[in-house]
């Protein structure tokens, strides 16, 4: 089979100054060591959700954290999920008895307020934009209604997040990776580019799962493709920076220069 021809402004890994490796390198471990922060914080943010094993991240959990549990409430769900073991069962069943028995501002400061200054206030003081304030009754009883996910508010202030720093990530990946040798040359721009369509996808899907439930498994899907490929060009271009020699097509190219 024919080898594709070296692109005239192409250059290899091996062609570079070892400055310019070793800042690709640093920046690589840097990345890689966030994608692995990022994978825990999506373990750790979801897992138990549903009020299921707190160690297992299942279906059900993602469904709640964007659609709701159309049970209870936001706070019966979170002591029954991801919060059952920040307060002993006793004091758990202060909080809920109190939220099922309609969450009443007479029973506030006998029932509720006496355990939320105990267990809860040192994270839901409200200096921390993403965890709903709990410091008074009016701001408790927004989370003690129904549960319906993720606001619409709340998703569109992730999304720009997500979507800016996403693109950035896989943006200076993409350069850097841009430099492997890698064939055919249309696989290497298919693994370039499917990241930025798995992020929209992501993105779009948390919207969705809101009408239609098994759009997780889209979601699903569209992380998993990003960790692969953000795998692949990490170790391709480790790999290649420091491991393999010149490519033979590189080889041949510096012979007849």
């Amino acid at each position: 089979m024919k080898q594709e021809p070296l692109h005239r402004l192409y250059h290899h890994y091996s062609e570079m100054p070892y400055s310019q490796r070793v800042l690709y390198t640093a920046a690589l471990l840097i990345l890689g060591g966030g994608y692995l922060f990022a994978l825990l914080n999506v373990y750790f943010t979801y897992a138990g959700k549903a009020g299921g094993n707190p160690l297992m991240l299942s279906y059900q959990d993602i469904v709640v954290a964007y659609s709701g549990s159309g049970k209870g409430s936001r706070l019966e769900s979170a002591l029954l999920g991801p919060m059952s073991t920040m307060l002993p069962a006793d004091e758990r069943g202060v909080l809920l008895a109190w939220a099922a028995q309609g969450a009443k501002q007479a029973a506030y400061e006998t029932d509720a307020k006496p355990t939320l200054d105990k267990r809860c206030m040192a994270c839901h003081d409200g200096s921390n934009p993403h965890l709903p304030n709990l410091g008074s009754y009016e701001s408790l009883k927004k989370v003690t209604e129904k549960d319906t996910g993720a606001t619409l508010a709340t998703l569109v202030r992730v999304s720009h997040i997500h979507l800016f720093g996403l693109t950035f990530i896989f943006f200076i990946m993409g350069m850097m990776f841009s430099h492997a040798y890698v064939r055919p040359v249309w696989f290497k721009c298919v693994v370039v580019a499917t990241p930025f369509a798995g992020i929209m996808i992501d993105v779009a899907s948390w919207y969705l799962i809101k009408i239609f439930h098994p759009f997780v498994f889209v979601e699903i899907a569209a992380g998993a493709i990003l960790a692969a490929c953000f795998a692949f060009m990490w170790c391709v271009s480790l790999y290649q920076m420091w491991l393999m020699g010149p490519p033979d097509a590189v080889a041949l190219r510096e012979r007849e220069l």
